[in-house]
């Protein structure tokens, strides 16, 4: 046999022999496509399983509180917010922001962030004036403005109202009440804003009672450092973070 001749026998034994195998590594595709599929259906089912689980983690939280307070954080949305946001969220805790219209009007996507962290919005007027020296028609464009800019922010429509300083009279609550807001002063003024230490603002909330409202301040960084041992206070105490009644002006489950 010639040389040529044996290689060409050599190369239809190869051919032959790759033709035998193809049906074992077509075999080994389909059985790894299949694996792949089974993989991909478990690990729908445990992501679907997860919303589950955390309404059932949610539950349990409700029925564990024996009452519920009203945090809030006054004068955002600023540079500060998505860290306070970050660290209300981390320690399972909700609030209200009062915001200032001014800001949200300038940042609206940090308006929109605070919604999706699960917190509530609320109007602090539009530039933090003294109202009750102002007229009825500044206090009116003051309250309304925020409405607005909350509104397109995407914050929705504030139904709480807190008076800058907490200062109040019966022509601001006269123009509160054109738009159907609540007043919501505070129960305990933790004194962030008069650089209160991040010890004082958790003792602060430590006298918190059933029903009652903090006030903190969304700039604050000891307020933000306070998150967790709040979180850790109110729970050894069986109480819970809830949002503020606009009927009562009272914390209540959210």
């Amino acid at each position: 046999m010639s040389t040529r001749t044996r290689t060409r026998a050599r190369v239809r034994a190869r051919a032959r022999a790759r033709a035998r195998q193809r049906p074992a590594y077509a075999t080994r595709r389909l059985t790894t496509t299949l694996a792949a599929v089974a993989l991909a259906a478990a690990g729908t089912l445990t992501a679907n399983a997860v919303p589950a689980q955390a309404t059932s983690a949610t539950a349990a939280t409700a029925a564990a509180c024996n009452g519920y307070v009203g945090l809030t954080y006054d004068d955002g949305p600023s540079a500060a917010t998505p860290a306070l946001l970050n660290a209300l969220t981390q320690n399972g805790l909700r609030a209200t922001m009062f915001n200032q219209g001014q800001y949200a009007a300038a940042n609206p996507s940090r308006v929109q962030a605070q919604v999706n962290a699960g917190m509530w919005v609320g109007n602090h007027s539009y530039t933090h004036p003294h109202l009750p020296q102002l007229g009825q028609s500044q206090i009116d464009s003051e309250i309304s403005r925020t409405q607005q800019a909350i509104a397109a922010a995407g914050g929705g429509t504030p139904k709480l109202f807190r008076p800058p300083y907490g200062e109040t009279n019966a022509t601001v609550r006269a123009v509160e009440a054109k738009y159907g807001l609540t007043e919501i002063i505070w129960d305990v003024d933790s004194q962030d804003w008069n650089n209160a230490s991040a010890d004082a603002i958790v003792q602060a909330a430590g006298r918190l009672g059933n029903g009652q409202v903090i006030l903190m301040h969304d700039w604050a960084a000891n307020s933000l450092a306070a998150v967790p041992r709040i979180a850790r206070g109110l729970a050894a105490r069986g109480l819970c973070a809830g949002k503020i009644s606009p009927t009562t002006g009272r914390a209540v489950a959210p």
